[in-house]
């Protein structure tokens, strides 16, 4: 079993930091590619680093978000950043990976969410697509509609997750780039 290790931003060294962007930039080359808004939204949570012999072969990031479900806010645990070397794919570690930031957002979390357009892998996980619509507040307080992206949003149930209501409105707070 290859091991893996979670790592707070703060505490990434200049090498692994290194090798987990250029890690993410081969898993997504086949995508629309890994941009530097997307490691910025990767940082400031846990990283889920798992390794073989030094090198780095698969990563997830867990970060803090505040989103809301119609006008209830909640603290979400954002899921960012998933890639596994793609000669090391189908291999069983994006699972592994994932299934312990799964559960890190089970335990530590109201919810957790997190954007893709690989929904049967998610799903296996107990992570389910959001029905509702999407929504972002802009920073001078506006709220618009962000419907490219509905359909393209998963959120996990955790124990301390409130009622939720899959068809209300889903709305995060402004970011550079991707906004989810």
């Amino acid at each position: 079993m290859t091991p893996f290790r979670l790592i707070a931003t703060s505490d990434l060294t200049a090498t692994e930091t290194t090798a987990v962007r250029d890690l993410l930039v081969r898993a997504f080359a086949a995508d629309d590619g890994f941009t530097d808004d997307d490691w910025h939204h990767a940082l400031g949570g846990i990283h889920f680093v798992l390794e073989r012999n030094g090198t780095i072969l698969a990563h997830a990031a867990v970060v803090e978000r505040l989103l809301h479900i119609g006008d209830r806010p909640i603290q979400t645990g954002y899921v960012e950043a998933v890639g596994v070397e793609p000669r090391e794919q189908r291999r069983g570690l994006g699972t592994r990976l994932m299934a312990a930031a799964t559960e890190h957002v089970r335990t530590s979390f109201q919810l957790g969410a997190l954007g893709t357009g690989h929904h049967r892998f998610y799903e296996r996980l107990g992570w389910r697509t959001w029905r509702g619509p999407s929504r972002v507040r802009m920073p001078d307080g506006r709220v618009e509609l962000t419907p490219a992206d509905d359909g393209y949003l998963l959120v996990l149930e955790t124990p301390t997750s409130p009622v939720l209501d899959p068809a209300a409105p889903l709305t995060c707070e402004w970011r550079p780039g991707d906004v989810w």
